[in-house]
């Protein structure tokens, strides 16, 4: 891929966003525009280390894919293709653009592959499967709007406070205990209870951060963030819907998980986005994570991108 294809890929780029808008309207009507679209491809060109390919019919730019790497050794030697990343004419087209683009990005040694595809586009993610392509991450939005579900008995949801901070800082760490234990393995980089207690001691007064905690005969036993999506560097470019807000964060200690804790903890959220004057909540789960695939999409949340992932053996 050269800097005389952005042009015409940013078409493709703003025809794909048109049409995943019709499937997903809380998404920004902005990359529609083929002027945002072709900004959002270029930048993602201009990153270090970036690479693609396209594929011409008659000459005619009829798909490409883009890819950069991510320096977080957490993914391993990789690259990624972000939301701007693809736009294909015939999803088939797609695994031919990746054959090519795949030849480079492994001969440099990039062998963790991963791929953002618009959730409601079942040819095309059928086509990143068939590369070998398995789905690892879910990202969601849903309408802010205020939920009415039955209060559970005995378990009361409030603002965190700084009495929480020990709480707070041992509930940082289940999340990625959860994520390494089966069927996830993935518990990314842990962190101490100690470095957690520090970061509260200066996070805990973040008028940024909305935290919640959920208790349960006098202990908490759950806690939850909310902020504004901004704030996450995950759901960028065509993933981000406008004015929306984030559900960044929610575990529940193992003992007190299967009674409701974690479904109060998200609707909490909720609620403080609908109070705050979001349009929309966006959040996001490992699909192998269980308790997070069936809870928050019981809540309304739905997937908008799907991030798929491959890791290739040499």
């Amino acid at each position: 891929m050269e800097s005389a294809d952005l042009a015409a890929c940013g078409a493709l780029l703003a025809e794909r966003h048109r049409r995943h808008r019709m499937a997903e309207p809380l998404l920004s009507a902005r990359f529609c525009a083929v002027d945002a679209a072709l900004r959002e491809l270029t930048a993602t060109f201009e990153t270090t280390g970036a690479s693609g390919a396209v594929a011409l019919r008659d000459a005619v730019p009829v798909g490409f894919v883009l890819g950069a790497p991510k320096s977080s050794p957490v993914w391993g030697p990789n690259v990624w293709v972000e939301a701007a990343g693809q736009a294909v004419t015939d999803a088939e087209v797609i695994r031919d653009l990746y054959a090519a683009a795949a030849t480079r990005w492994v001969a440099e040694g990039r062998t963790a592959h991963y791929v953002l595809v618009p959730a409601h586009d079942a040819d095309l993610v059928r086509a990143w499967f068939r590369l070998g392509f398995g789905q690892q991450q879910a990202h969601a939005v849903m309408p802010a709007v205020r939920t009415r579900t039955a209060e559970v008995a005995g378990l009361t949801v409030r603002l965190a406070v700084r009495a929480d901070i020990p709480a707070l800082a041992e509930l940082d760490l289940e999340l990625p205990r959860q994520h390494g234990s089966s069927p996830t393995f993935s518990p990314g980089v842990l962190s101490t209870v100690e470095e957690n207690l520090a970061e509260w001691e200066e996070g805990i007064a973040d008028a940024g951060l909305a935290t919640f905690v959920a208790e349960s005969e006098g202990r908490v036993v759950g806690s939850a963030i909310g902020c504004a999506l901004e704030k996450s560097g995950t759901h960028l470019g065509l993933a981000r819907p406008d004015n929306a807000g984030f559900l960044g964060f929610a575990a529940v200690f193992p003992h007190a998980r299967g009674r409701g804790a974690g479904r109060a903890l998200g609707e909490a959220v909720i609620d403080w986005a609908v109070d705050s004057g979001f349009d929309s909540v966006v959040t996001d789960w490992r699909v192998t994570n269980l308790l997070a695939s069936r809870t928050w999409p019981a809540l309304g949340f739905t997937e908008s991108f799907l991030r798929l992932h491959r890791t290739v053996a040499t």
